[in-house]
């Protein structure tokens, strides 16, 4: 027993002095948490996580969040003893280019890193989506004698997270689904930026979270192994209930003069305390980045663990691949990111209709005849699931006691919805979340982080426009397209039509690198003939030419969504004037930018410069494509909307046939 628990307090320290050494050569970081957190990490990682470092993304590996990201070094100081790919190097390159050790933990960058995390909250957000899919993965692959997914979920958080509103939103969900594949860990040290966390939090977390209906406990000293032991064990023996620890912690500690004070929160210590430190820890003062060696020979011990649990978790893997041939295929094939090889068979193709169908409706149609083949495509709404027509058919719903349901309910919590969804994203399902264009504003955080990690999250965004009419400027976007164009790597598609809405969709289902916002009107939109004009299959190319005059065009009408109607019909004003002009259906800016120089001067030839964009929304952004001197003209709204009805509306705000075929004629007479 000596001999344990001299080389756990040999493991502990080397976590806080790698971690104060590493924030100390940055110039830059979070020492205090990792030093007060140490204990923490490694009676987590060597009595309870099971992985492997050799394989981080073993499919039944407990997960392990960061959600204090600031903390990151606790996290690669915790992997680097643990065996990861992450050489003592890449920690003395904290926080330098092209570090494998990123100022807050991002997912791809590091191996171990489940997810990205930073902005406070998201982190532990994130575990419910993947304590859900885990769940769900559960309930749909295992099978009596066969449990190929019994893997658990940990997060760690601090004061911050808890103060985060989008915490509370995810707490709650996972209280109510009783995930008791879950615990948190709340770093309970009182302190913040500006100094006591009494300045403004004075609540009582404990009995917030038991009115979740969460099990909570207290370690009342962090560096008590027993009691943290006790702890996990007891939170892994819980049943119906997700697990929060309270655990009373000392930021900094050790540091002479620095623990328990904000200025350890976000800064290095300083030379002259780090020695100071390190003679507390019983540490050669004079030495940095050291790790003993016992500790060095504990990580082939770990990796051998390591190995020898996959190598089980395979055995039976096989077994279930016998007993059960199909499901383990599937199972293959969702890790992969792969589809059935008959995904899209029974995709719905529409008939030329000027009435036409919404994009709502058309979006309902094609997410069920996809759902019907892609077994684990799973997704719900904010509440709005029979506004936003989203439900899977036949799918059941996804609540305590029955995991296997495909239908998400999240409440009225779009925050919390968009973290839950780019956690089960991370555990390899296919997932999707819906609600009005004007709500995304309440999970922007959440499209960003998705946008950074390249995770194909797909969001629904309904009601798209001033077409919600009579509801009002509370309820009509106007500038909520160009803000999720503006977030790198986030696909906007919005389609003008329900053909369009088809191939929008597989668009989205064939692609494995891109989160997705899919802007779906309200009001109905034509039909197009696309025996006449070019078909749906132009939205793989971002925009396409829809309609064309003959010869070289005199002026080129762009647009998206259901404003394409109006350019439509004001082409044809055009052309019985003697007017030749070009009509491109613009879907998507960032799958245009995708396509080649060549093919983009064909939609958009550089000799026209007479070009008029339509878009019911904010004018921002167009100037790229109609060019930003007087050439071109956007059509589009800078103020908020008003309440009336769609017609009128219309009329008001120029969204017309007429106003669009004079904005053409004026350009070509200047």
């Amino acid at each position: 027993m000596a001999d344990n628990n001299h080389l756990d307090q040999l493991c502990i320290n080397t976590i806080r002095t790698l971690s104060m050494d590493a924030v100390q050569k940055a110039n830059s970081g979070h020492p205090g948490t990792p030093m007060a957190l140490a204990p923490v990490a490694h009676v987590l990682y060597d009595r309870y996580l099971r992985f492997n470092p050799k394989n981080p993304n073993w499919p039944n590996r407990d997960r392990f969040i960061l959600s204090a990201g600031h903390a990151s070094m606790l996290l690669y100081s915790t992997l680097h003893i643990n065996g990861f790919d992450l050489p003592l190097n890449e920690l003395k390159n904290f926080r330098q280019w092209n570090s494998k050790a990123p100022g807050h933990p991002e997912y791809g960058m590091t191996p171990g890193v489940e997810t990205t995390t930073g902005p406070l909250g998201q982190g532990v957000a994130n575990s419910v989506g993947f304590a859900m899919a885990q769940k769900w993965l559960a309930a749909h692959f295992n099978r009596p004698g066969h449990d190929i997914v019994d893997y658990r979920i940990f997060a760690v958080c601090g004061d911050g997270c808890m103060m985060e509103g989008v915490s509370g939103e995810a707490a709650s969900i996972a209280g109510h689904l009783g995930l008791d594949n879950l615990v948190w860990i709340y770093d309970n040290n009182h302190i913040t930026i500006e100094g006591n966390t009494a300045l403004a939090f004075t609540e009582d977390v404990a009995a917030r979270f038991m009115a979740y209906h969460w099990n909570v406990q207290r370690v009342g000293d962090a560096n008590d192994l027993d009691l943290l032991t006790n702890a996990f064990g007891t939170a892994l023996k819980e049943t119906g209930r997700p697990t929060l620890i309270i655990v009373d912690s000392h930021i900094a500690y050790g540091a002479p003069n620095k623990q328990d004070t904000s200025g350890a929160h976000g800064e290095p210590l300083g030379e002259e305390e780090i020695k100071l430190t390190k003679q507390r820890y019983g540490w050669p003062a004079d030495k940095q980045f050291w790790v003993p060696d016992e500790v060095a020979a504990r990580m082939n011990t770990m990796a051998d663990r390591g190995q020898k649990l996959e190598s089980e978790w395979n055995q039976k893997f096989e077994a279930y691949r016998k007993a059960h041939p199909d499901l383990a295929e599937e199972f293959l094939r969702m890790q992969k990111g792969d589809l059935p090889p008959d995904w899209d068979k029974d995709l719905p193709t529409y008939p030329a209709d000027p009435k036409g169908v919404a994009g709502r409706d058309s979006s309902s149609k094609t997410l069920a005849a996809i759902a019907k083949r892609v077994p684990y495509l799973v997704g719900g709404s904010a509440d709005l699931t029979p506004s936003t027509k989203t439900r899977i058919p036949d799918g059941g719903d996804f609540q305590k006691g029955s995991y296997a349901g495909r239908n998400l309910h999240f409440g009225i919590r779009e925050h919390g919805m968009g973290s839950i969804l780019n956690g089960m994203a991370l555990s390899k399902l296919r997932v999707y979340g819906s609600g009005f264009l004007i709500f995304s504003d309440y999970c922007r955080p959440t499209l960003r982080l998705a946008g950074l990690m390249e995770i194909p999250v797909l969001h629904i965004f309904t009601h798209d426009s001033i077409g919600v009419g009579e509801d009002g400027p509370t309820h009509q976007p106007i500038e909520h397209l160009v803000s999720l164009r503006a977030i790198p790597h986030l696909v906007v598609i919005r389609p003008c039509d329900a053909n369009e809405t088809v191939e929008a969709w597989r668009w989205i289902m064939k692609n494995r690198t891109h989160p997705v916002a899919l802007i779906l009107s309200r009001q109905a939109l034509p039909t197009l003939d696309r025996t006449k004009f070019a078909p749906a299959s132009g939205l793989h190319k971002g925009a396409y030419i829809l309609a064309d005059g003959g010869g070289a065009p005199q002026v080129i009408l762009m647009s998206t969504g259901s404003e394409v109607q109006f350019c439509m019909e004001a082409h044809e004003k055009l052309k019985a004037e003697g007017i030749r002009s070009r009509v491109v259906s613009f879907p998507s800016y960032e799958i245009f930018e995708m396509q080649s120089e060549d093919y983009r001067n064909e939609v958009l030839p550089p000799a026209c410069r007479k070009r008029v964009a339509v878009e019911a929304a904010s004018t921002l952004g167009w100037r790229r494509y109609v060019g930003i001197y007087t050439d071109g003209a956007v059509i589009g709204r800078k103020e908020f909307g008003a309440s009336a009805p769609l017609k009128e509306l219309l009329k008001q705000f120029g969204f017309t046939a007429d106003h669009v075929a004079a904005e053409a004629k004026a350009l070509l007479k200047g």
